[in-house]
């Protein structure tokens, strides 16, 4: 049995006590990639944990909710994922494009707002831009449907490009009305409104629920932290966990518990499934 640790933090102490003592009232955040998914060179190729659906198979069905809060496409995180028709994953809901698209296991479908023009007029400019700025050798596109990425893992120098290429990105993004959301080596162009703590507020307060966990890896997390720390300042109790790495250290130095990537990320959520009553 995978043992269950222990938060470094008081409010961290208090949230993990409160989700297990009324479990059926508290939903478990996640981000995808880093998160249940090891991060990988071709993000196509990214798949969740073998051990991330079991894990979820068991923990959902004992909590309010499971919410997947991810930059990608709702659907391609529910393929990646290995999430759809699995039982016991009921309670299973993916927030995909950081909310702006929402995918329900109970009913299986996708249900999202009309895309935002701008993300067409930025993917039509970015071969020209990333060609004039000499960034094309080891730089690729990423295409995500409301969004569009630039991932600078494969370079020469990848830290290096991710710096270089992100003023010019910035302003292309805000010529067309979207913004920039920076994570582990990639920049990606995206509209503005939406985050994954509002993705998470709004989800938490749609289920009621009483007490939180989110555990993310990258800068994209941060907003969903800073919801939790807002619930909490609001006495709902929360937990704040981060699947360590060496390139991102924010969340690390902002959590309650940190665990060793997916591999901890699952390990955790079997402890809280085997605790629950």
């Amino acid at each position: 049995m995978d043992l269950l640790p222990t938060p470094v933090t008081p409010a961290g102490r208090d949230g993990l006590r409160a989700l297990l003592a009324t479990p059926r009232t508290a939903v478990i955040g996640l981000d995808f990639d880093g998160t249940l998914a090891p991060i990988v060179d071709d993000p196509e190729q990214a798949r969740a944990h073998p051990d991330a659906v079991p894990a979820l198979a068991a923990l959902a069905p004992k909590v309010a909710s499971v919410a997947v809060v991810t930059g990608r496409p709702a659907d391609v995180a529910v393929r990646y994922g290995g999430f759809a028709g699995v039982p016991g994953l009921d309670h299973l809901t993916v927030l995909g494009h950081y909310g702006a698209e929402r995918w329900d296991a109970a009913t299986g479908t996708v249900t999202a707002p009309p895309p935002h023009p701008g993300v067409a007029a930025v993917r039509a400019e970015l071969p020209g831009l990333l060609d004039r700025a000499g960034a094309r050798h080891g730089t690729w596109i990423e295409e995500k449907g409301r969004a569009v990425a630039v991932h600078t893992r494969r370079a020469d120098d990848p830290q290096a490009a991710f710096e270089a290429l992100r003023d010019s990105l910035t302003d292309l993004a805000g010529r067309h009305g979207l913004i920039v959301e920076p994570g582990r080596l990639v920049l990606e162009l995206r509209p503005p409104g939406m985050d994954k703590g509002v993705a998470l507020l709004d989800h938490i307060r749609a289920t009621g629920a009483q007490s939180v966990l989110y555990a993310g890896d990258d800068l994209g997390d941060l907003p969903a932290y800073a919801a939790v720390d807002k619930l909490r300042s609001d006495g709902v109790p929360g937990i704040l966990v981060c699947s360590g790495s060496t390139e991102v250290t924010e969340l690390a130095d902002r959590a309650d518990l940190v665990v060793n990537g997916p591999e901890g990320v699952v390990s955790l959520l079997h402890a809280l499934a085997a605790q629950m009553l």
